[in-house]
Order: structure tokens, then C-alpha cells, then sequence
């Protein structure tokens, strides 16, 4: 097998039919599937999910309203079986902020929940988690997968699990263990959003080469436990205009979950261009504002969490199959942005590529899964994307025009547009020059409504061991300070919704120098993205470091 390194401590191996990379809900469909047709075939099937989060669901982060359509096809009986979606939305509603005022949208088709169900993504993925080893499914949590094996062919053979106990430097310290390879007859990537071993696979394997650039989004989260009387259990409200300039693409949610729970949320366009816009204080000032300010007051805030988000949609689907396994879920980009969903989208997607994986066990092996896509190109979910296909990058040119181009899409082409609008070129790429844009001046939080970074990242039970190598490398140490401080004023401290990144005076107090608070981290993926001269690389740290989302 293909290997990066040739001096590391030999490592144990565990074969399985089928490797799944990430217990999010993608992940563990794929797993729960290939066991539900294993048994209805009589066969047996060996799966192994692997988790670098502490636990099954540490990691998941979402608004969330779910569209059951899925997870009905994987549990026709999920009700009688006790999935943890108890709140249906009764009431939707669609806002336009102005900086004091709050007006009534028309609800676009793609926004009307009815059916749907305000839950939390991490409560279902421990569910789902709980099912799939009920089935068989091994789920190896806190173990990050670190590292693709190839064989001679250059075939995908499944992965490494990270080295546990090195130094800072690198060297094995006194708690030192190796990684573990897991291999299998196939695996499946579900990673989520920008995960770090499918963008090295789409790179080898020139996956997006006919697919528009990915855009994202990043999402910020709070949960928050509120006084009764403002509680309105089923209530479903999103926003968009202030506080977000005409020219950033973004908007908020609030989900009224059951038990006096309110989920809020602001999620920014990471195509934004002015160096200065920060979306974590963009997510604190839009809770101050006069039509969303009394649901949180007298509250308190009890969770904290941000994820990037794929907002590319159809144009962005990379090719999803290569030798020896497949993309699934958020790693392929499977984002219906108008609906603001992905959980649906991505739970099919991962039931298509068990089925096809299933297939071609039972036919022999075929190196390439290509029953998957073709599978895939024939589901509802491939047909709700791609009647979304045009609403994100109408928004390309400010939100008037994006509003324009968005209604004449739906309400007169119905999402069957004769063209396909085309997204910009990368996120980093958009941002300005400091000197061209305005400074934004973000008020001081004041610990009741609106908090400051590290007081966030405490609540999202982030942790991480102190003295492990720096997840977050640099590929050119001097251009954080070249480019980035002297162009672009820093903006890793202010795109990072978690004060990974600070510039800091030098020992000799006559320059600065770039700082990385990695243990900060919450595994958002936005540096990754944002980075304007894509010099920071995110790379996974420790298996079970990061935060431990009890039910975001």
C-alpha cells in the first residue's frame, strides 16, 4: 500500500468489507443500509464507521428542520421506533430586516415546512448511531481518519487512522500510538462539508473537473433556553437584509424546538469580499435587533457551535465515484441552499451509493461504484437540486438582483430554466484588498445577548490535547504577515468564528506575528476556505478533539 511516510512506528490492520469515513447522518444511512440489504440477501456484509469526534454526534452541527422523506426510506417506522424528531413546524415565516424594522416576505415554495420537523441533527445522528450497531455496524469513535492507503494501483483500499500521543514537534511521546489501517473492498467518504481527506481524493482523482467551484457558507449556531412566554414551540423564521450589506449573501434562522429550546442561527456567503466583515459578529448584532431581540430576553444561552456549509448546489457536485469508493452526503456538496437543507439530500445520496456498493459485492467486485451516480442523476434528490440550481448564484450580483432573478426562476420557470447560472471562481478568491472597503465597527458584547469568542467556545465543549502537533499548518509561514497582514489587514481574525488566529506583537515588540490558538478550533473548515491566499491547510488533529455538540 501507498505510503506518505517511511519512518513510522508499524501499525495494526483491520479488514472490513466496507470503511465508512464520518458518524454523521450520511455516514451511518450508508452503514444501516448496506446491513438492511446484507440481511434481506442473507449475507454478511462487515461494516466499520470511523468517527474523530469523541462521540457518535459530537461533531454534528445544524439548524435543523428535516424533511423526513429519507429517513423514511430507511426506517418506514421511524415514528413507532422512537427517532427523535418531536416538533413539527406548525408556522413559517420569512422576514426582511431593515436596521429597525421587520417585514413580511411571501414564503417561497422551497421555505414552506409543513411536514417538516424542528429537531436536533446531532440527537438524530446518535439515534441513527444506535441503530446501525443494533445491525453490526462497528462505530469507532474519537479515532480520526488521517490518511488514504492506496495499493499498487493506486486503487483506495481505505484509510489510517491518526497517530495518538505525539509531541508538538511531532515525536512520539510517552503516551505514544501508532494509527490503525482500516482496510476494506470499498469506502465511502462522508466527511461533510470540506472534509480534509475527500478534497486530497478530489485533487487525485480530478473529481471536480467538470463541476462549477464550490461556494460556502459559514453557519454560526446558538442554543438557547427561553423564558416561556416567548417560546412558540413549531414556529420556523428566517430572515435576510440587515445586518448584512446589499452585497453579502447570508440570513438567519430561529427554530422553536420543544422544552423551552430556541435554535438561532446566521449563516454568511464566505464569497463575501470586504476584509473587515467578521460573521460571528455579524451573528451577535443580528440578535439585537428590535423583532428579535424579546425572544431571547430573559434567556440564557447554553450551547455554542459553527460548520461551513456547501452552498454550490447542482453545478457543484463533484464526481462522486473513483477505484475503490465514493463520495457521500456534505463531501459531495448535496446542499439544497433556498430550502436551507442538506440532511435529506445527503441521507439519499448515502442509501444510493449502499445500495450500488451492495451490487457489486453481490456481481463481484467492480472497482469503480458507477451503478452510484447513475442512481443518483435518476432520484428526487438529484431533481430538487437541480430545480435549485439558480438561486444562489443569482445572488452573485447583491441581493436585489439575486430576489429578481431568484422569483423569476420560481414562480415563472418553476426551477425549469432554459440556462444554468454559473458560480464565481473560489471564496478566497472574492475578497478585497483593505484599503478598498470600509471598516466595520462591531459593537462590545455585553454577556447577556450578544458574547464574545472565547466564551463561546467554551460552551461548545471544544477540547483538544495541549501539547499535539498544530492541525491548523501554514504551506508559507511569511505569507500570513506579507499578504495577509499587509494587504488584507488579517483576516483570519476575524473570518475564524472560534479566535483560532490572532496577530500578536513579536518578542521585540517591532512587528507582529501570526499566533494559531488551534485548541480553540471548532472544526468549522473556514480557514480552510476563506484563507485569501489559501495558505492555511486544516488537517485533523487528535481523534476526539474539537467540540462535543450535546444537541445542535
Amino acid at each position: 500500500m501507498e505510503s506518505t511516510k517511511t519512518d513510522r512506528a508499524p501499525r495494526e490492520q483491520m479488514e472490513f468489507d466496507v470503511i465508512v469515513v464520518g458518524a454523521g447522518v450520511a455516514g451511518l444511512s450508508a452503514a444501516i443500509r448496506i446491513k438492511q440489504n446484507a440481511q434481506k440477501s442473507g449475507s454478511d456484509i462487515s461494516v466499520c464507521v470511523v468517527e474523530k469526534g469523541s462521540e457518535t454526534g459530537a461533531h454534528t452541527l445544524s439548524g435543523a428542520v428535516i424533511d423526513p422523506i429519507a429517513l423514511g426510506e430507511l426506517f418506514p417506522n421511524w415514528q413507532e421506533m422512537g427517532a427523535p424528531l418531536n416538533q413539527p413546524v406548525n408556522k413559517d415565516r420569512f422576514l426582511f430586516l431593515t436596521k429597525k424594522s421587520a417585514f413580511s416576505l411571501p414564503l417561497p415554495p422551497g421555505m414552506k415546512n409543513h411536514g417538516n420537523f424542528v429537531a436536533s441533527l446531532g440527537l438524530l445522528a446518535r439515534w441513527l448511531g444506535a441503530q446501525a450497531e443494533n445491525l453490526g455496524v462497528e462505530i469507532f469513535p474519537g479515532f480520526a481518519a488521517a490518511e488514504i492507503l492506496y495499493d499498487q494501483n493506486g486503487r483506495v483500499t481505505g484509510i489510517a487512522t491518526g497517530d495518538m500521543g505525539l509531541n508538538r514537534d511531532g515525536t512520539p511521546g510517552a503516551n505514544f500510538e501508532p494509527g490503525v489501517e482500516l482496510v476494506g473492498k470499498y469506502t465511502l467518504f462522508a466527511e461533510g462539508c470540506r472534509g480534509s481527506l475527500s478534497e486530497q481524493l478530489k485533487i487525485r482523482f480530478n473529481l471536480t473537473d467538470d463541476a462549477q467551484e464550490q461556494t460556502y457558507g459559514l453557519g454560526i449556531k446558538e442554543l438557547w433556553e427561553v423564558n416561556p412566554e416567548q417560546h412558540q414551540p413549531g414556529l420556523v423564521v428566517h430572515s435576510i437584509g440587515w445586518p448584512l450589506s446589499t452585497d453579502v449573501y447570508g440570513g438567519s434562522f430561529i427554530y422553536h424546538l420543544e422544552g423551552n429550546k430556541v435554535a438561532v442561527g446566521f449563516i454568511t456567503g464566505l464569497d463575501y469580499t470586504n476584509p473587515y466583515l467578521s460573521p460571528f459578529e455579524e451573528m451577535q448584532r443580528f440578535k439585537t435587533h428590535p423583532a428579535i431581540k424579546p425572544t431571547f430576553t430573559g434567556g440564557r444561552r447554553i450551547a455554542y457551535g459553527a460548520r461551513a456549509l456547501n452552498e454550490g448546489g447542482f453545478q457543484s457536485i463533484p464526481k462522486l465515484v473513483f477505484p475503490g469508493g465514493a463520495l457521500i452526503g456534505a463531501a459531495a456538496g448535496f446542499m439544497n441552499v433556498p430550502r436551507i437543507k442538506g440532511s435529506h439530500t445527503a441521507m439519499k445520496s448515502a442509501m444510493v451509493a449502499a445500495d450500488a456498493l451492495c451490487n457489486a459485492l453481490k456481481n463481484g467486485t467492480a472497482d469503480i461504484l458507477n451503478e452510484y451516480p447513475e442512481q443518483m442523476k435518476k432520484s428526487w434528490a438529484f431533481k430538487e437540486l437541480h430545480l435549485a440550481r439558480n438561486i444562489r448564484p443569482s445572488f452573485r450580483w447583491g441581493l436585489w438582483v439575486g430576489l429578481v432573478l431568484s422569483a423569476i426562476d420560481t414562480y415563472i420557470f418553476r426551477g425549469r430554466a432554459p440556462w444554468t447560472l454559473n458560480h464565481h471562481g473560489p471564496d478566497r478568491a472574492q475578497m478585497l484588498r483593505a484599503s478598498k472597503p470600509r471598516k466595520i465597527d462591531y459593537p462590545k458584547p455585553d454577556g447577556v445577548l450578544t458574547f464574545d469568542k472565547l466564551s463561546s467556545v467554551y460552551i461548545s465543549g471544544t477540547a483538544h490535547e495541549e501539547n499535539q502537533p498544530c492541525h491548523l499548518t501554514l504551506k508559507d509561514e511569511d505569507i500570513a504577515l506579507t499578504t495577509n497582514l499587509v494587504l488584507y489587514d488579517g483576516p483570519e481574525a476575524r473570518y475564524c468564528p472560534a479566535g483560532v488566529y490572532e496577530f500578536i506583537d513579536s518578542d521585540d515588540k517591532t512587528s507582529k506575528r501570526l499566533q494559531i490558538n488551534a485548541a480553540n478550533c471548532v472544526h468549522c473548515k473556514t480557514c480552510d476556505i476563506k484563507d485569501p491566499s489559501g495558505n492555511i491547510v486544516w488537517t485533523v488533529p487528535e481523534g476526539g478533539g474539537g467540540p462535543n455538540y450535546p444537541n445542535m
